[in-house]
């Protein structure tokens, strides 16, 4: 595996880049050894912040954890890459169902013995689809979504934007300002 460790308004310290390798580097008996992974440490506001990024064939493996030490954050953000990677392939052992040579649409990857070793924590990381809901979209602005959006208390909200007549949907960031999401289709 190919890490790229860059810092903002922290220095990359030798230590640092050995923890983030270390830890990370656990991650490698998933991966090829030409992936790459891009870290980004950051410092704001005394927190200390790691964001992992590991771009799979038309997918993003991604985890962002923050903490007031940096050496618990990578800790962190790894456990919760490990998780993913366990949801993923059971998205993609049912996708194929069972049959080992439609793997090869992973883009290659993952190693061939991240899909042949057993995970007993992969029903516990099953996803269940609980509810579904329908609604009516009507059209309005991005601003006006907000507004609704924050009329029902919820943290995203969807519409069709009346500039653009496509769906968006605005959310409420960590930070108490909004998001928009707009669809681009490749």
């Amino acid at each position: 595996m190919n890490f790229i460790i860059s810092g903002k308004n922290i220095e990359v310290t030798p230590g640092l880049k050995d923890a983030i390798e270390q830890k990370l580097g656990k991650l490698e008996r998933y991966f090829t050894p030409e992936t790459e992974i891009n870290v980004t440490l950051s410092v704001e506001k005394g927190r200390q912040k790691i964001e992992v990024t590991i771009p799979v064939k038309g997918n993003i493996i991604r985890s962002e954890q923050t903490s007031d030490n940096m050496y618990v954050s990578i800790d962190l953000v790894e456990e919760i890459i490990e998780r993913q990677l366990r949801k993923y392939k059971n998205k993609l052992v049912a996708r194929s169902q069972g049959h080992p040579t439609s793997y090869a649409s992973t883009g290659n990857s993952f190693r061939k013995e991240f899909f042949e070793t057993e995970d007993d924590a992969a029903e516990d990381d099953e996803i269940r689809i609980v509810r579904t809901k329908k609604f009516g979209i009507k059209p309005m602005f991005p601003e006006d979504a907000c507004i609704q959006m924050e009329l029902l208390g919820h943290s995203f909200f969807v519409f069709s934007n009346a500039e653009t007549d496509e769906v968006n949907v605005v959310y409420k960031r960590k930070d108490g300002s909004f998001g928009l999401i707009e669809p681009e289709f490749s």
